[in-house]
């Protein structure tokens, strides 16, 4: 195994930027979206570049698509939840029909309202890029151009409004 003094000429940034289209693919292939998984890339180089790596890394390749993969599958769990708790309804079409039982349907009663109390409490420009970005769909960039900031800033609010929804749901940490 090869530690962190033996790569010193290692630069995982400069790897990532080199392999980003293979890793982009990797992610569509699990997204099926060509905008989550850019997004996803976006949220792997943050990461990547956010987080020192701590622990040797023998294959820094194999790191990266690892690295990707778990937030594209994250990903794809969070959107799992999210249909379940937010309904996508355009001019009254595609409205999830009444199913389950009257505990089911009170229990996701409450968990939107509870999700909803919590972007309450958040600051308007967080709470407005996630209900830009999770609610009417566009890409990060779109949002950061929206609202006339960074990319990196809109992921930074995401990532602030998921965690106060997921805090507010007891959901904690691993749904990134």
């Amino acid at each position: 195994m090869l530690s962190l003094d033996q790569h010193q000429g290692l630069d995982l940034g400069a790897l990532f930027v080199a392999q980003r289209s293979q890793l982009k693919a990797a992610a569509i292939k699990i997204l099926g979206n060509t905008q989550r998984a850019e997004d996803v890339v976006q949220d792997a180089y943050v990461k990547l570049i956010e987080t020192p790596v701590v622990a040797e890394v023998r294959q820094p390749v194999a790191y990266l698509f690892q690295v990707v993969r778990n937030l594209a599958i994250d990903r794809h769990r969070r959107s799992t939840l999210e249909t379940q708790v937010f309904a996508n309804e355009e001019d009254g079409l595609n409205v999830p029909h009444q199913s389950g039982t009257p505990e089911t349907q009170a229990m996701h009663r409450q968990q939107l309202r509870m999700v909803s109390d919590a972007l309450a409490t958040l600051p308007e420009r967080t709470r407005r890029a996630f209900e830009l970005y999770r609610l009417g769909g566009l890409t990060q960039r779109e949002v950061a151009d929206e609202l006339g900031i960074s990319t990196t800033l809109v992921n930074f609010m995401i990532r602030d409004a998921l965690t106060c929804c997921r805090d507010a749901l007891g959901l904690g940490v691993g749904l990134d």
